[in-house]
């Protein structure tokens, strides 16, 4: 029975043994230089948390600057101007509007000539009726009469423009040639030649609220020559 005891003992330390010894060749034994546990859940190759963060491999766009933005705007002022008015009005077109100022010159001169209010009433803005009726008023009371024929154009081009409001302004430089001889009422000639052609240079402004229904222009200001 004793050497039945002996035996349990020496089996168990042996089983013992081999347990231990497995233990040690899996887990080796500490030596003060391990990592802390928290590392062996970290990435390969990454870097510490104290280490400075990764530089991005995404390369910034340059910022535009202010100047740069703007740049899309047409440097000259007329040009700008006239950007803004199409802005404003989708229906207007540069070339169609000098072709309509071109023809509303020749039928305002010519009516002012004629002294035909009724005809320059749509196409001038209050204060240039205004004057023009003026005139014409004085030519009546004076008794006085144009003889006047336009001959063409020499030139004619836009000079500024410009968006104030809803109003669009626009003035062109007219250089024209007519033919004009005022006479008093004795016939006489006061003013001008009935044989000579005449060069002028007229400064308007026409205007137009681009919020209107209307598309007709009127003419705001003047500066130049008038038969």
């Amino acid at each position: 029975m004793p050497n039945s005891q002996f035996f349990d003992i020496f089996l168990i330390a042996v089983v013992a043994g081999v347990i231990l010894f497995r233990l040690y060749t899996v887990l080796g034994k500490r030596t003060g230089n391990e990592r802390p546990p928290q590392e062996s859940y970290r990435l390969s190759g990454s870097a510490p948390s104290d280490a400075a963060p990764p530089k991005d491999n995404v390369v910034p766009l340059p910022v535009a600057s202010r100047a740069e933005q703007i740049a899309d705007k047409p440097a000259d002022p007329v040009a700008r101007g006239l950007l803004d008015i199409k802005l404003a009005d989708r229906t207007f077109e540069t070339e169609h509007f000098i072709a309509g100022a071109r023809s509303a010159y020749e039928m305002i001169v010519t009516a002012f000539a004629r002294g035909d209010r009724a005809q320059l009433r749509p196409l001038l803005g209050a204060e240039v009726y205004s004057a023009f009726d003026q005139v014409i008023a004085g030519r009546e009371q004076r008794k006085e009469s144009v003889a006047f024929t336009f001959v063409g154009f020499k030139d004619v081009k836009i000079v500024h423009a410009a968006l104030k409001g809803r109003s669009a302004e626009i003035t062109l430089a007219f250089g024209a040639q007519f033919i004009s001889a005022t006479t008093d009422a004795n016939d006489t000639l006061i003013e001008g030649n009935a044989k000579s052609v005449r060069d002028v240079t007229d400064v308007w402004t026409f205007a137009r609220d681009v919020r209107a229904r209307d598309p007709n222009w009127a003419l705001i200001a003047t500066s130049g020559e008038l038969p």
